[in-house]
């Protein structure tokens, strides 16, 4: 039976790893504006250029914030025994969102540039992860339906928090601020992306090697804690790791809504609900489904160009509330 669970992760993980490498080569190859692959494999410019400094460090991007944003989708639904729990519905990303329009909206921003909104960012995530902390340890009643009903109270809140930032903004930065919101994929330094995986790859590593323990804890905090396992220290530590993955790729990219909610989901009727081949599985298709949605963005209505936030949103919203009728 063991040799069987690992031939079923092996052909788990080489599937989707397959899907996220041939999204990584198809997508920089693929665009509003055609590239000669004959320049582009002598390595001559213009083809060359765009290649390499445009379209390839988007698709990165990409990748890793498509497999952060679902495995963090994953976790939260396994701490929170409910389909339906992704960083958007617990209010994770509107509160990194306020803090990163915090940071952009003031001098902060400006004076650090990256390095505040990030940092603002996390605030704004760990703020929220803090205060779920608080009233699951003061009602014992707390349960995942009260908790989902939480974060949209604060998804409510961080809205209103964000639109008054917006209105006080001056005209350059209610630009910048509203750019930021609609939740984009663009091209950026190769230095910020090494930062980026840095932070993401060992935070979802940390996720994955874990698996066994979502599992246990899956089927209830009684029955976890039956079974030697510290249920609060846990199901804090995979908060935090969501929020920091949440809140760092927020703060580049903007809110991109429901990527948590749909890869799981679609994953979980194909592989089952063992964490072990759901995560990892979660963590490739995450990456590869949003290298699609932002080919798909960039392409489509060529050269108009429509923020990958909003293809999600399309997607997701009518996902969303089939999930809700299908309950």
């Amino acid at each position: 039976m063991a040799d069987t669970l690992r031939s079923k992760i092996s052909r788990t993980l080489a599937l989707t790893a397959l899907l996220a490498a041939v999204a990584l080569v198809v997508g920089p190859l693929v665009g509003g504006m055609g590239l000669d692959y004959g320049n582009l494999l002598a390595r001559r410019d213009p083809d060359w250029q765009i290649f390499v400094q445009l379209r390839l460090p988007r698709t990165l991007l990409a990748l890793l914030t498509g497999a952060a944003l679902s495995v963090s989708g994953a976790l939260f639904q396994a701490l929170l025994r409910d389909a339906l729990a992704t960083p958007s519905s617990l209010g994770v990303s509107a509160a990194a969102s306020l803090g990163a329009v915090a940071a952009i909206s003031t001098s902060a921003g400006e004076t650090l540039g990256f390095p505040a909104v990030w940092l603002f960012s996390l605030l704004g995530a760990a703020a929220v992860v803090v205060f779920i902390a608080m009233l699951a340890g003061a009602n014992t009643r707390f349960s995942s339906f009260t908790l989902l009903l939480t974060g949209i109270a604060v998804n409510g809140i961080c809205s209103a928090a964000v639109l008054l930032l917006h209105s006080l903004a001056g005209i350059t930065k209610s630009f910048q601020i509203t750019h930021w919101l609609m939740g984009g994929i663009d091209a950026i330094e190769y230095s910020t992306l090494a930062m980026l995986g840095l932070i993401v790859i060992p935070g979802s590593l940390w996720i994955l090697l874990r698996a066994r323990s979502w599992n246990v804890l899956s089927y209830g905090d009684e029955w976890a804690a039956g079974r030697g396992i510290d249920t609060r220290r846990l199901t804090i530590e995979g908060f935090v790791a969501g929020a920091l993955l949440t809140g760092t790729l927020t703060a580049v990219t903007g809110p991109i809504a429901f990527v948590g909610l749909i890869v799981p989901h679609l994953l979980r009727r194909l592989v089952g609900a063992d964490h072990r081949l759901l995560l990892p599985a979660s963590l490739f298709g995450g990456g590869a489904f949003l290298v699609v949605c932002d080919t798909l963005s960039r392409s489509v209505l060529a050269p108009i160009e429509v923020p990958v936030g909003v293809t999600t949103a399309l997607l997701g919203g009518p996902f969303f509330v089939w999930l809700l009728w299908k309950r």
